[in-house]
């Protein structure tokens, strides 16, 4: 399980028009947005991103920046770019499931082909919402075992004006015995 104020696991992908993305490499005035998404398959997945399309500059008007990471391949990384009209937001591909899991990401097996008529990868993971801090602590984390009901960018966006105003901590970092 990952801790609120500890390092969190290293996490390093191709993007699709942005180099290599290293967590440890980046270097953001207040932290960075890691969300983690199902796929190209999921059409939730798709709404999602749109939204955080939209949202990416108001990121990164309070310090955050932002990107979107799937196991997909990167022609299916691609497509789901295109189906979100990505400018804005940095795209992920090729997470391996074994970092995945180290996120604390759940792993779901293929049922065959979605509502909108795309297959499912054979192993995906599901859908995961991160703030990191610049020295690579963890701040927030929002982890999902389904594709349903997910953190909302815009109320993360609110709710950073006041973490930055009150430098308001990182919390759930206790620990020890209760």
């Amino acid at each position: 399980m990952l801790i609120p104020r500890e390092v969190t696991p290293d996490l390093k992908v191709a993007t699709l028009a942005h180099g290599t993305f290293d967590l440890s490499g980046e270097n953001p005035e207040h932290s960075t947005l890691i969300v983690f998404y199902r796929g190209l398959h999921c059409p939730i997945c798709a709404n999602y991103l749109t939204e955080l399309e939209r949202l990416t500059p108001e990121f990164e008007e309070r310090g955050v920046k932002a990107i979107a990471i799937s196991s997909d391949a990167e022609d299916r990384a691609k497509d789901m770019a295109d189906k979100i009209s990505a400018t804005n937001l940095r795209i992920g591909h090729g997470l391996p499931l074994s970092t995945a899991k180290a996120w604390g990401l759940s792993i779901s097996a293929s049922i065959g082909t979605t509502s909108i008529g795309i297959e499912e990868p054979e192993l995906f993971s599901e859908p995961g919402v991160f703030l990191v801090r610049p020295d690579q602590t963890l701040y927030y984390a929002s982890v999902q075992t389904m594709p349903f009901v997910r953190p909302v960018f815009k109320e993360m966006v609110q709710a950073l004006d006041f973490v930055i105003a009150k430098d308001y901590p990182a919390r759930g970092e206790y620990t020890a015995e209760v």
